[in-house]
Protein backbone atom coordinates (compact mmCIF):
# COMPACT_ATOMS: atom_id res chain seq x y z
CA UNK A 1 0.00 0.00 0.00
CA UNK A 2 1.41 3.87 -0.66
CA UNK A 3 1.53 6.64 1.09
CA UNK A 4 -0.86 8.11 -0.48
CA UNK A 5 -3.68 4.62 0.18
CA UNK A 6 -2.91 4.43 3.80
CA UNK A 7 -3.39 8.55 4.42
CA UNK A 8 -6.57 8.16 2.22
CA UNK A 9 -7.54 4.98 4.91
CA UNK A 10 -7.26 6.84 7.47
CA UNK A 11 -9.09 9.81 6.08
CA UNK A 12 -11.87 7.54 5.43
CA UNK A 13 -12.08 6.12 8.62
CA UNK A 14 -12.52 9.43 10.85
CA UNK A 15 -10.91 10.96 13.54
CA UNK A 16 -10.78 9.18 16.96
CA UNK A 17 -9.67 9.69 20.81
CA UNK A 18 -5.99 9.07 20.75
CA UNK A 19 -3.05 9.61 23.31
CA UNK A 20 -1.56 13.20 22.09
CA UNK A 21 2.31 12.84 22.79
CA UNK A 22 2.48 15.57 24.61
CA UNK A 23 0.76 15.38 27.62
CA UNK A 24 2.14 11.90 27.51
CA UNK A 25 6.22 12.98 27.31
CA UNK A 26 5.52 15.82 29.88
CA UNK A 27 3.84 12.93 32.86
CA UNK A 28 6.94 10.38 31.67
CA UNK A 29 9.43 13.53 31.87
CA UNK A 30 7.90 13.96 35.66
CA UNK A 31 7.90 10.45 36.58
CA UNK A 32 11.52 9.63 35.17
CA UNK A 33 13.10 12.84 36.66
CA UNK A 34 11.60 12.18 39.93
CA UNK A 35 13.10 8.09 39.85
CA UNK A 36 16.53 9.49 38.36
CA UNK A 37 16.73 12.04 41.20
CA UNK A 38 16.17 9.05 43.71
CA UNK A 39 18.83 6.99 41.98
CA UNK A 40 20.96 9.46 42.03
CA UNK A 41 21.09 8.86 38.07
CA UNK A 42 21.54 11.93 35.49
CA UNK A 43 20.29 11.10 32.67
CA UNK A 44 16.80 12.77 31.14
CA UNK A 45 13.49 12.11 29.67
CA UNK A 46 13.12 12.43 26.04
CA UNK A 47 12.38 16.39 25.73
CA UNK A 48 11.20 19.64 23.82
CA UNK A 49 9.52 18.05 20.95
CA UNK A 50 6.39 15.66 20.98
CA UNK A 51 9.23 13.14 19.60
CA UNK A 52 11.69 14.46 22.39
CA UNK A 53 15.56 15.27 21.94
CA UNK A 54 16.63 13.38 19.20
CA UNK A 55 20.53 13.30 19.24
CA UNK A 56 20.11 9.51 18.72
CA UNK A 57 19.83 7.08 15.60
CA UNK A 58 16.20 5.96 13.35
CA UNK A 59 -4.37 6.01 17.85
CA UNK A 60 -6.02 6.02 15.97
CA UNK A 61 -7.48 2.75 16.82
CA UNK A 62 -10.76 2.19 18.01
CA UNK A 63 -11.10 1.50 21.79
CA UNK A 64 -12.48 -1.49 22.93
CA UNK A 65 -13.05 -3.27 19.17
CA UNK A 66 -14.78 -6.63 19.41
CA UNK A 67 -11.80 -8.19 17.25
CA UNK A 68 -9.82 -7.43 20.09
CA UNK A 69 -12.29 -7.75 22.98
CA UNK A 70 -14.95 -10.65 21.98
CA UNK A 71 -12.31 -13.77 21.77
CA UNK A 72 -12.96 -16.06 24.06
CA UNK A 73 -10.48 -17.16 26.98
CA UNK A 74 -8.09 -19.68 25.49
CA UNK A 75 -7.95 -17.08 22.19
CA UNK A 76 -8.00 -14.26 23.05
CA UNK A 77 -5.47 -11.71 21.33
CA UNK A 78 -2.84 -10.28 23.02
CA UNK A 79 -3.39 -7.86 25.62
CA UNK A 80 -7.11 -9.47 26.08
CA UNK A 81 -6.84 -11.43 28.93
CA UNK A 82 -9.62 -13.22 30.73
CA UNK A 83 -11.07 -11.33 33.78
CA UNK A 84 -9.10 -12.15 36.74
CA UNK A 85 -5.89 -12.46 34.72
CA UNK A 86 -5.77 -9.24 33.02
CA UNK A 87 -2.36 -7.17 33.71
CA UNK A 88 -2.27 -4.52 36.29
CA UNK A 89 0.08 -1.75 36.77
CA UNK A 90 2.00 0.52 34.60
CA UNK A 91 4.63 0.22 32.25
CA UNK A 92 7.17 2.96 31.11
CA UNK A 93 7.67 1.88 27.75
CA UNK A 94 10.49 4.27 25.84
CA UNK A 95 9.83 4.16 21.82
CA UNK A 96 11.63 5.84 18.95
CA UNK A 97 10.05 9.21 17.52
CA UNK A 98 8.90 8.06 14.46
CA UNK A 99 6.30 5.65 16.88
CA UNK A 100 4.78 8.20 18.49
CA UNK A 101 1.37 8.18 16.97
CA UNK A 102 1.01 4.66 16.07
CA UNK A 103 2.15 3.76 20.10
CA UNK A 104 0.17 6.28 21.23
CA UNK A 105 -2.85 4.33 19.85
CA UNK A 106 -1.42 1.10 20.89
CA UNK A 107 -1.03 2.44 24.51
CA UNK A 108 -4.92 3.88 24.42
CA UNK A 109 -6.30 0.19 22.71
CA UNK A 110 -4.31 -1.58 25.78
CA UNK A 111 -5.53 0.29 28.07
CA UNK A 112 -9.08 0.04 26.63
CA UNK A 113 -8.49 -3.78 27.03
CA UNK A 114 -6.70 -4.21 30.09
CA UNK A 115 -8.17 -0.99 32.75
CA UNK A 116 -6.28 -1.67 35.38
CA UNK A 117 -2.90 -1.22 33.27
CA UNK A 118 -1.33 1.75 32.15
CA UNK A 119 0.95 2.67 29.81
CA UNK A 120 3.47 5.60 29.70
CA UNK A 121 5.61 6.63 26.80
CA UNK A 122 8.77 8.46 26.77
CA UNK A 123 9.37 9.46 23.24
CA UNK A 124 12.86 10.10 21.32
CA UNK A 125 15.57 9.17 19.07
CA UNK A 126 16.40 6.02 19.51
CA UNK A 127 19.86 6.85 20.28
CA UNK A 128 19.09 8.93 23.02
CA UNK A 129 16.89 6.82 24.69
CA UNK A 130 19.56 3.55 24.21
CA UNK A 131 21.47 5.84 26.51
CA UNK A 132 19.32 6.89 29.17
CA UNK A 133 18.62 3.39 29.46
CA UNK A 134 22.08 2.02 29.77
CA UNK A 135 23.31 4.80 31.98
CA UNK A 136 20.19 3.41 33.87
CA UNK A 137 16.67 5.43 33.45
CA UNK A 138 14.11 3.09 34.88
CA UNK A 139 12.80 1.87 31.50
CA UNK A 140 10.62 -1.24 31.63
CA UNK A 141 10.27 -1.54 27.15
CA UNK A 142 12.49 -0.73 24.59
CA UNK A 143 11.11 -0.07 21.15
CA UNK A 144 13.84 1.31 18.66
CA UNK A 145 13.75 1.97 14.88
CA UNK A 146 16.75 -0.12 14.14
CA UNK A 147 18.51 -2.78 15.47
CA UNK A 148 21.99 -0.91 16.29
CA UNK A 149 20.36 1.04 19.28
CA UNK A 150 18.75 -2.20 20.39
CA UNK A 151 22.02 -3.45 20.62
CA UNK A 152 23.61 -1.37 22.59
CA UNK A 153 21.33 -2.11 24.90
CA UNK A 154 21.95 -5.66 24.56
CA UNK A 155 25.54 -5.46 24.57
CA UNK A 156 25.68 -3.57 27.98
CA UNK A 157 23.24 -6.55 29.97
CA UNK A 158 19.78 -4.25 29.71
CA UNK A 159 17.70 -7.16 28.02
CA UNK A 160 15.12 -9.34 29.87
CA UNK A 161 14.24 -10.85 26.13
CA UNK A 162 15.62 -11.50 22.86
CA UNK A 163 14.13 -8.67 20.54
CA UNK A 164 11.23 -9.15 18.12
CA UNK A 165 10.72 -7.26 14.71
CA UNK A 166 7.37 -6.06 15.23
CA UNK A 167 7.23 -3.47 12.01
CA UNK A 168 9.59 -2.05 9.10
CA UNK A 169 9.13 1.39 7.40
CA UNK A 170 10.46 2.69 3.80
CA UNK A 171 11.64 5.92 3.46
CA UNK A 172 9.84 9.26 1.35
CA UNK A 173 10.14 12.78 0.55
CA UNK A 174 7.98 14.92 2.96
CA UNK A 175 7.10 18.46 0.56
CA UNK A 176 4.38 21.17 1.47
CA UNK A 177 1.00 20.07 0.87
CA UNK A 178 0.01 20.27 -2.56
CA UNK A 179 3.77 19.61 -4.06
CA UNK A 180 4.19 23.18 -4.93
CA UNK A 181 8.01 22.75 -6.50
CA UNK A 182 6.81 19.47 -8.47
CA UNK A 183 9.10 17.22 -6.88
CA UNK A 184 9.32 13.71 -8.35
CA UNK A 185 12.41 11.88 -6.67
CA UNK A 186 15.52 11.97 -5.03
CA UNK A 187 17.12 13.88 -8.11
CA UNK A 188 15.19 17.20 -7.33
CA UNK A 189 16.83 17.44 -3.97
CA UNK A 190 19.86 18.21 -5.75
CA UNK A 191 18.71 21.55 -6.54
CA UNK A 192 20.68 24.67 -4.80
CA UNK A 193 17.68 26.89 -4.95
CA UNK A 194 16.08 23.76 -2.58
CA UNK A 195 15.56 24.55 1.18
CA UNK A 196 16.34 21.09 2.33
CA UNK A 197 16.62 19.53 5.62
CA UNK A 198 17.72 16.23 7.05
CA UNK A 199 17.06 14.44 9.78
CA UNK A 200 20.52 14.41 11.70
CA UNK A 201 22.96 11.23 10.53
CA UNK A 202 23.07 10.09 14.35
CA UNK A 203 19.62 9.30 14.65
CA UNK A 204 18.45 5.78 12.53
CA UNK A 205 16.21 8.14 10.00
CA UNK A 206 19.21 10.35 9.31
CA UNK A 207 21.97 7.47 8.66
CA UNK A 208 19.05 5.97 6.15
CA UNK A 209 18.20 9.23 4.23
CA UNK A 210 21.95 9.37 3.72
CA UNK A 211 22.18 5.97 2.48
CA UNK A 212 19.86 6.72 0.11
CA UNK A 213 21.17 9.56 -1.15
CA UNK A 214 24.32 7.62 -1.52
CA UNK A 215 23.17 4.67 -3.27
CA UNK A 216 21.05 7.35 -5.50
CA UNK A 217 24.40 9.52 -6.59
CA UNK A 218 22.78 12.13 -5.67
CA UNK A 219 25.27 14.66 -3.63
CA UNK A 220 22.66 17.50 -1.41
CA UNK A 221 23.65 20.42 0.66
CA UNK A 222 21.13 20.36 3.64
CA UNK A 223 20.24 24.33 5.24
CA UNK A 224 20.21 22.15 8.30
CA UNK A 225 20.64 18.73 10.19
CA UNK A 226 17.81 18.24 12.53
CA UNK A 227 17.54 16.90 16.37
CA UNK A 228 14.99 14.11 14.96
CA UNK A 229 12.58 12.53 11.68
CA UNK A 230 9.78 14.67 13.69
CA UNK A 231 11.98 17.87 13.59
CA UNK A 232 12.78 17.37 10.18
CA UNK A 233 8.98 17.12 9.14
CA UNK A 234 7.80 19.98 11.38
CA UNK A 235 10.34 22.42 9.27
CA UNK A 236 8.69 21.34 6.06
CA UNK A 237 5.15 22.15 8.21
CA UNK A 238 6.08 25.36 9.46
CA UNK A 239 7.24 26.34 5.58
CA UNK A 240 11.06 26.86 6.95
CA UNK A 241 12.20 24.02 4.71
CA UNK A 242 11.09 22.72 0.49
CA UNK A 243 11.11 19.28 1.19
CA UNK A 244 12.97 16.65 3.83
CA UNK A 245 13.56 12.64 4.22
CA UNK A 246 11.88 11.45 6.83
CA UNK A 247 9.89 7.80 7.05
CA UNK A 248 6.33 7.00 5.14
CA UNK A 249 4.74 6.80 8.58
CA UNK A 250 5.73 10.22 9.00
CA UNK A 251 3.87 11.72 6.30
CA UNK A 252 0.70 9.64 7.00
CA UNK A 253 0.50 10.68 10.40
CA UNK A 254 1.30 14.57 9.67
CA UNK A 255 -2.51 14.21 8.13
CA UNK A 256 -2.09 16.63 5.19
CA UNK A 257 0.10 18.79 6.64
CA UNK A 258 2.69 17.62 4.51
CA UNK A 259 2.09 15.60 1.12
CA UNK A 260 4.34 12.52 0.47
CA UNK A 261 6.77 12.08 -2.58
CA UNK A 262 7.85 7.76 -2.93
CA UNK A 263 11.79 7.33 -2.90
CA UNK A 264 11.92 4.36 -5.79
CA UNK A 265 12.19 0.86 -5.29
CA UNK A 266 16.00 0.57 -6.09
CA UNK A 267 17.15 3.24 -4.14
CA UNK A 268 14.76 2.67 -0.63
CA UNK A 269 15.30 0.65 1.75
CA UNK A 270 13.21 -1.37 4.53
CA UNK A 271 14.05 -0.11 8.01
CA UNK A 272 13.12 -2.68 11.19
CA UNK A 273 11.57 -2.14 14.63
CA UNK A 274 12.59 -4.41 17.25
CA UNK A 275 10.89 -4.20 20.57
CA UNK A 276 12.59 -5.95 23.95
CA UNK A 277 11.40 -5.81 27.76
CA UNK A 278 14.41 -4.52 30.22
CA UNK A 279 16.25 -6.64 32.99
CA UNK A 280 14.94 -4.19 35.27
CA UNK A 281 11.57 -4.12 34.91
CA UNK A 282 9.01 -3.16 38.21
CA UNK A 283 6.05 -5.21 36.51
CA UNK A 284 7.12 -7.62 34.02
CA UNK A 285 3.44 -9.02 33.43
CA UNK A 286 2.08 -6.05 31.94
CA UNK A 287 5.08 -5.26 30.09
CA UNK A 288 5.00 -8.80 28.56
CA UNK A 289 1.32 -8.01 27.86
CA UNK A 290 2.15 -4.44 26.33
CA UNK A 291 4.63 -6.58 23.59
CA UNK A 292 2.37 -8.79 23.03
CA UNK A 293 -0.34 -6.90 22.30
CA UNK A 294 1.68 -4.68 20.15
CA UNK A 295 3.06 -8.13 18.55
CA UNK A 296 -0.76 -9.70 17.89
CA UNK A 297 -2.86 -9.16 14.94
CA UNK A 298 -4.83 -6.32 16.08
CA UNK A 299 -1.27 -4.63 17.23
CA UNK A 300 0.18 -4.51 13.70
CA UNK A 301 -3.63 -3.62 12.56
CA UNK A 302 -2.64 -0.16 14.83
CA UNK A 303 0.61 0.34 13.33
CA UNK A 304 -0.64 -0.08 9.22
CA UNK A 305 -3.40 2.94 9.67
CA UNK A 306 -0.22 4.72 10.77
CA UNK A 307 2.11 3.34 7.72
CA UNK A 308 4.41 0.65 9.57
CA UNK A 309 4.54 -2.47 7.46
CA UNK A 310 4.57 -5.94 9.13
CA UNK A 311 8.12 -7.66 9.22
Amino acid sequence: MSTAEVAGTRSMRGRRRRRTAGPVVMVMSAMLAAALLAAGCGSTAGGGTADGAAAGQAGDAQPGSAQAGDAQAGDAQAGDAPAGDAPEGAVLVFAAASLTDAFGALADAFSENNPQAEVVLNLAGSQTLARQIVEGAPAEVFAAANELQMDVVADAGELATDPEVFATNRLAIAVEPGNPLGITGLDDLADPELLLVLPDEQVPAGRYARQVLDAAGIAVAPVSLEQDVRAARSKVELGEADATIVYASDVVAADGRVDGVEVADEHNLRATYPIARLADSSDPEVAEGFMAFVLSERGREILAEYGFTAP
